[in-house]
């Protein structure tokens, strides 16, 4: 089982995975949003903005997967990305429950020379205060879901990163 982990892991699969995954997860928000009319809040932006980290370290891995050293960088790349994932999905998750005191405003934070919401309004604008995130489906919310999911990611990525720099 660990062999073939390990097979997946130095392949061009898991970096295609890595895509398809982030590209769903872009595509599920931005149904909720346009189609269900259930707006993002700052958190949910910043979610976004780790979920296009994946998305674009997963191209540079899929170009790159030749090349040992820069597979193991952008999987530690990877690794960074997961753990912001999930310490925004955290704090949602913990807003939502009443586990920490906080709120956000409508400013997402973002410097001017990263102004994503600036640029691509449309998938990076918040529309929402943060404290609640809508249902998907079995009483399950969104950021429970971004929880589990994140924590997954963080376990994935780190196993991918061994993987890669763990010899034949």
């Amino acid at each position: 089982m660990l062999n073939i982990l390990n097979c997946f892991f130095r392949s061009p699969w898991y970096w295609l995975t890595m895509i398809v995954a982030g590209v769903a997860m872009e595509g599920v928000a931005l149904y909720y949003q346009y189609v269900l009319n259930y707006g993002p809040c700052v958190l949910c932006i910043h979610v976004r903005i780790w979920v296009l980290a994946f998305i674009l370290l997963g191209v540079l891995g899929l170009l790159c997967h030749n090349s040992r050293p820069l597979s193991i960088l952008i999987s530690l790349l990877t690794v960074v990305a997961a753990v912001g994932l999930t310490e925004r999905s955290w704090m949602t998750f913990a807003i939502e429950r009443n586990l920490i005191e906080g709120s956000c405003t409508m400013g997402t934070g973002l410097p001017d020379w990263f102004a994503l919401d600036r640029w691509l309004p449309a998938i990076f604008e918040p529309w929402e205060l943060c404290g609640w995130t809508p249902e998907l489906m079995f009483g399950i919310t969104m950021a429970e879901a971004l929880l589990v999911t994140s924590a997954l990611a963080v376990i994935g990525t780190l196993l991918a990163t061994l993987a890669l720099y763990k010899k034949h």
